[in-house]
């Protein structure tokens, strides 16, 4: 007699976090892709897709071969909870020894087919058994690694050199981002102190938010055109782009109480609820705050992003009347922010491309504060059973007690602080591998020709050009305007 699978696997569990992990893997690619690209001036559209592609690839193989263990194996210094000695350690101590996971990789037959478990997150109680193998947890928690340098890349498009990108995404997910995720995650020592995160907003948007603003200020601005005229080159991808991020985020936070319950729906009803209530906030704010008085598509999608990264730090903890006020009370501070904030020191002359320290960075910050606010502890997300307690976590409005809160903020100050000095770190020792962060004035002024010899809307005659270089098809070297454009009408929106 044969089985199909051994005795521990379930399979609702196990489909439903494949899913949801191709889920999340289509907010990367095509999602996130097509957004940006549709953001970004024309020129620049093939570098940006091809930005998010490369680094999607780039950060599976830096997962599997030693990342996942990073951010969800055992404790590399002292084995943490599971030794002894140091089980108990409090201060300095249980800090580092509850710091990072041992790196080793997960590709062999048993990594991939046995049981998946947190190490650490068993020995705090907080988890039941997985029901499906590690290959299934690991590709999961891959897709959340993988999105995140790609989020900041929104913050450094436009002048950013290819080949240092290829080396900033491995270097950063090893450095940053495996480490918050072993801390709040993996069962370390934030996790251990009590903060939570449900699904990312600190690991994964406030630490995007940071190193965007950290890498953009570093690298320099964009050409002083490009900036004047940054106008996106085709509100139709973005608007594509942004449908498959808001549905995709059904993965995101559905998927992350790892089971197919109660918890997952309510994540996934509550994202979306959060979402529309930041839409219609910023699209309200624009009609009744701004000198124009109009609605827009693009301050629309500001809002939806604000729901979406606000909501993921307590998607399963709050009820629907908390998902509505974080969206609402994200997007309302984000656009003040977006709006006038953005005029002022240090943030007027940081040239963050995109916005992703308003966004991501911001909207991060106050979800995850918001937990210590308005999470519900009758939001149960494990039941409980004999002796064991169920899991939930309580705001300070449910509990009158700030110890959620204060937890919070902690673990905020840490992935700023972290993530701001190892991205800084990072970006220098690049500047000096590279010779420089940024690509050259003239190849700036041409973009995706100059560095890739393609462009977002080819004319067909551009295939036929064979041993012509991008810089003759642009005009440069005989002082011509480019004849190679496409049929979409980008002069007026301030296009070369």
């Amino acid at each position: 007699m044969l089985i199909p699978y051994a005795h521990w696997l379930d399979p609702g569990d196990n489909t439903w976090q494949l899913v949801a992990a191709t889920l999340v893997g289509l907010m990367s690619i095509p999602g996130l892709a097509v957004l940006y690209a549709g953001l970004v001036q024309k020129k620049w559209a093939v570098n940006t897709m091809l930005m998010a592609f490369a680094g999607f690839s780039v950060v599976l193989i830096v997962w599997v071969l030693w990342g996942f263990n990073m951010g969800f194996g055992h404790a590399w210094f002292g084995n943490g909870l599971a030794n002894p000695l140091h089980a108990k350690a409090t201060g300095i101590s249980k800090f580092v020894h509850n710091l990072v996971g041992a790196p080793h990789p997960i590709v062999s037959h048993f990594a991939e087919q046995n049981q998946a478990n947190t190490p650490l997150g068993s020995g705090l109680g907080t988890q039941p058994t997985f029901h499906f193998p590690t290959s299934t947890f690991a590709y999961f928690q891959f897709v959340f690694a993988a999105i995140t340098p790609l989020l900041f890349m929104g913050s450094l498009v436009g002048r950013l050199k290819f080949k240092a990108w290829l080396v900033l995404v491995p270097l950063w997910t090893t450095f940053v981002y495996c480490i918050d995720a072993f801390l709040l995650w993996g069962g370390g020592y934030f996790a251990q102190e009590g903060a939570v995160d449900y699904s990312g907003g600190y690991v994964i948007h406030l630490s995007a938010g940071v190193a965007g603003f950290v890498a953009a200020a570093i690298l320099g601005p964009r050409l002083a055109r490009d900036r004047q005229h940054g106008v996106p080159n085709n509100l139709l991808l973005v608007m594509v782009g942004a449908g498959i991020l808001w549905l995709g985020w059904n993965g995101f936070n559905g998927g992350d109480p790892y089971f197919a319950g109660a918890d997952a729906a309510a994540a996934v009803l509550n994202t979306n609820l959060a979402t529309a209530s930041a839409v219609l906030t910023w699209v309200f704010m624009d009609m009744w705050l701004t000198k124009q008085r109009k609605p827009t598509l693009l301050g629309g999608v500001n809002g939806m992003i604000c729901g979406l990264v606000a909501i993921t730090p307590s998607a399963g903890w709050v009820d629907g009347y908390g998902a509505i006020l974080v969206g609402l009370i994200a997007s309302s501070v984000v656009w003040v922010a977006w709006n006038y904030l953005s005029k002022v020191r240090p943030f007027s002359k940081v040239d963050d491309a995109l916005g992703v320290v308003y966004t991501h960075g911001m909207a991060g910050l106050l979800g995850g504060l918001l937990v210590g606010v308005l999470a519900d502890p009758g939001m149960t997300q494990y039941i409980g059973v004999g002796k064991a307690a169920s899991v939930s976590v309580g705001g300070v409005f449910y509990t009158h007690s700030w110890h959620q809160l204060w937890e919070q903020f902690r673990a905020a100050v840490w992935v700023i602080l972290w993530t701001a000095l190892m991205t800084a770190m990072i970006m220098y020792v690049l500047k000096f591998v590279f010779r420089g962060l940024r690509e050259k004035d003239d190849v700036l002024e041409i973009g995706d020709l100059a560095i890739h010899d393609e462009e977002i809307y080819p004319e067909e005659r551009f295939a036929e050009r064979v041993g012509t270089s991008a810089f003759e098809l642009a005009g440069i070297s005989s002082g011509r305007p480019s004849s190679v454009t496409s049929g979409v009408p980008t002069e007026t929106l301030g296009e070369r």
